[in-house]
C-alpha cells in the first residue's frame, strides 16, 4: 500500500493531500492567516467565571471568548497559575524552564468549583484542544502537552504514560524503565505508539527537542502580553509528518521551492534515512491536476457518492449529527438474491464511509443507514469491516453495532470545523440564473480579449487558462487556433487546462503570473 503526500503551495497557505494507492483519502487547507489551530499555547485572560457551568470564558484574542471548563483544568492547575506569576514577576528572567528545583502546589480537587480556581481578569496559560467551529469560539485546555514525533511532553506532571496501541507487556516495561531514566524531573510523558520498538538515543533526541520548545516558550512567556501565542504548533504539513512518518511513506511532491527547502530539513531531523523521498514538483500543468486530485475532489464532496460497483451514498448534514443513506443503485439485479446483494454493497460502503469521515472530517454523530440485512453473521461481519477501515483514522472515534433497525451509530472527534467543498459550478457567464451566451461564441470572445491584451497593452508573454473542451479546441487542427495566434501577434501564447473552471470561464496571466484584469 502506497502513500504519498502532494502539497500545492499559494500566497496565503496551500492545500495537503494525502493519496493512498492514488485515492485521495485525506485533504487539509493551511492557511498563513488562520490562528487559534490544535496545539497552540496562549497566554489568556479570565474574562467570565460562570459557577452554574462550572466554566470559564478565557480571552485569546479570538472574536468569541474560548471556553474552559473546570474538568480541563488539570490536577496541576494551580502549579501553573504560580509559574505565570514569578514568569512575569520582578525576577522573572531568572526563573529557568527547568521544573526540577520547581516546588509543586497542592492538586485542586477534581470536583471542585471554577471559582474556587479562578477570578476575573487572571492571566493563565491555555491550550486550544479544539478549533473555532461555526458560532462556537476555541475549546481551551489547562493541562498543556506538546507533541513530538515519539514522546508528548507534560509540564508540571510526573506521570508516564504509554498509549494503549503498545500491547506487548515486555516492550512496555521496557520503555517505562528507559523514559523514567531520561525524563526530568516535575516533567510528565506520554509516549505514543510510534516509539514501540524505537531505541534510546532516537527517544532522547526526542525529548531534548521537545525541551528545547518548551524553553523557548518559557522565555516568550517572560515578556509576553495577554492574548499573545506562546508555543505555536509547527505547520499542518510537518505536523502531519511528524505523526504518520512511520507509514510507509513512498514520496513527498512539493510544488513550492520554500516549502520544499523546510520539509526537507524537517525530515532530515526526524527521519534522515527518508530524506530523498522529498521532490520538488516542476511539470507544466498544476500539482492536483497532475495527480488527479482536482477530478477527485470534484467526485468525493458531492451529496451523492458514487461505489465502484453501481451503489451509492447520499450524505446528510444537520446541526446535530450527520446521516448516510447506503443505496444499492443498479447493483440489485447483479447478486442472486437480495441477501448477497445487500451484504456486498454494505461491505463497499463502509470502506467508502471510513474514507469519507477522514476526507471531509466529519465529526460528532454520525448515523449510517445501511441496506437492511437478515443475518447476523452479515450484520456482524459489516461492523467488523467498519472497525477494520477506521483503524487508520488518527481521531479517536466509537462504533456501535448495527441496531435491529440496520442502523450503524459513530461519534468521531471533532477538533476543527468540516471541510466542505462546493462541487456544483456556477454557471460564470449566466451567475446562476440559467440563461447564458451561446457557447459558440465563447472562443470569439477569447479571441477578442487576446487581441486587446497582445496588440493594445502590448503583453509580451501571456497564458490562457481554459476548461479542458477549450484547450483541446485551441491546440487541436493543422494549423491550429494557437498557432494562428503566433502567425498574427509574432508571439506564443501558452494554453493550460484547468479542469477546476466552468466550461465557458477563462482567465489570462501575464509574465509576472498575476491575473489580467478584463474590462
Amino acid at each position: 500500500m502506497s502513500n504519498e503526500l502532494v502539497i500545492n503551495s499559494a500566497q496565503n497557505g496551500g492545500r495537503i493531500a494525502l493519496l493512498r494507492d492514488k485515492s485521495l483519502v485525506e485533504l487539509h487547507y493551511e492557511n498563513d492567516t488562520d490562528k487559534f489551530t490544535v496545539g497552540d499555547i496562549y497566554l489568556g485572560v479570565v474574562r467570565k467565571v460562570v459557577p452554574g457551568l462550572n466554566a470559564a470564558f478565557i480571552d485569546i484574542g479570538y472574536e468569541k471568548d474560548a471556553f474552559l471548563h473546570y474538568l480541563d483544568l488539570g490536577p496541576r492547575v494551580r502549579s501553573l497559575q504560580k509559574y505565570i506569576k514569578l514568569a512575569q514577576g520582578k525576577n522573572g528572567k531568572y526563573l529557568s524552564p527547568k521544573l526540577g528545583k520547581f516546588r509543586m502546589e497542592p492538586e485542586i480537587d477534581k470536583l471542585g468549583k471554577i471559582n474556587e480556581v479562578f477570578k476575573q481578569n487572571q492571566k493563565i496559560l491555555v491550550q486550544v484542544v479544539k478549533e473555532p467551529i461555526s458560532t462556537k469560539g476555541p475549546r481551551l485546555s489547562c493541562e498543556l502537552s506538546i507533541a513530538g514525533r515519539y514522546l508528548v511532553l507534560v509540564p508540571f506532571s510526573n506521570s508516564i504514560n504509554i498509549s494503549k496501541k503498545v500491547t506487548d507487556s515486555a516492550e512496555r516495561k521496557r520503555l517505562l524503565r528507559l523514559i523514567s531514566s531520561i525524563k526530568p524531573d516535575n516533567f510528565g510523558v506520554i509516549i505514543r505508539t510510534v516509539a514501540e520498538g524505537q531505541d534510546v538515543a532516537e527517544l532522547d533526541k526526542d525529548l531534548r527537542n521537545l525541551l528545547a520548545k518548551w524553553t523557548k516558550g518559557v522565555e516568550t512567556l517572560k515578556s509576553a502580553k495577554p492574548r499573545q501565542k506562546v508555543v505555536g504548533e509547527m505547520s499542518k504539513a510537518t505536523s502531519m509528518l511528524r505523526d504518520m512518518l512511520n507509514e510507509s511513506f513512498d514520496s513527498i511532491t512539493v510544488d513550492d521551492a520554500s516549502t520544499h527547502d523546510e520539509i526537507k530539513n524537517f525530515i532530515h531531523q526526524i527521519a534522515p534515512e527518508k530524506e530523498n523521498i522529498v521532490k520538488l514538483y516542476s511539470g507544466k500543468a498544476k500539482i492536483f491536476e497532475h495527480y488527479g486530485i482536482e477530478k477527485q475532489l470534484k467526485v468525493l464532496f458531492g451529496q451523492t457518492v458514487s461505489l465502484p460497483n453501481g451503489g451509492y451514498l447520499v450524505i446528510e448534514h444537520t446541526e446535530a449529527l450527520h446521516v448516510i443513506d447506503v443505496n444499492s443503485g443498479n447493483k440489485s439485479n447483479s447478486e442472486s438474491d437480495q441477501e448477497t446483494t445487500a451484504f456486498n454493497v454494505n461491505i463497499e460502503a463502509g470502506t467508502e464511509i471510513a474514507r469519507q469521515l477522514r476526507l471531509r472530517d466529519m465529526g460528532g454523530i454520525i448515523v449510517i443507514d445501511f441496506i437492511d440485512m437478515k443475518k447476523a453473521e452479515h450484520r456482524k461481519k459489516v461492523y467488523d469491516h467498519m472497525r477494520k477501515e477506521m483503524k487508520s483514522d488518527r481521531s479517536k472515534y466509537t462504533i456501535l453495532p448495527l441496531s435491529k433497525f440496520g442502523l450503524m451509530q459513530i461519534t468521531r472527534q471533532r477538533v476543527r470545523p468540516e471541510l466542505n467543498i462546493v462541487t456544483q459550478e456556477k454557471c460564470p457567464s449566466c451567475g446562476g440564473t440559467g440563461k447564458i451566451s451561446a457557447s459558440i461564441i465563447i472562443p470569439d470572445q477569447i479571441e477578442g480579449h487576446l487581441d486587446y491584451i497582445l496588440a493594445k497593452q502590448n503583453e509580451k508573454k501571456v497564458t490562457l487558462y481554459v476548461h479542458p473542451f477549450l484547450f483541446a479546441y485551441f491546440k487541436n487542427g493543422f494549423p491550429s487556433r494557437q498557432m494562428k495566434w503566433f502567425l498574427q501577434y509574432y508571439r506564443w501564447v501558452k494554453i493550460v487546462e484547468d479542469s477546476s473552471l466552468g466550461i465557458s470561464d477563462y482567465r489570462f496571466q501575464n509574465s509576472r503570473g498575476e491575473q489580467i484584469e478584463l474590462s
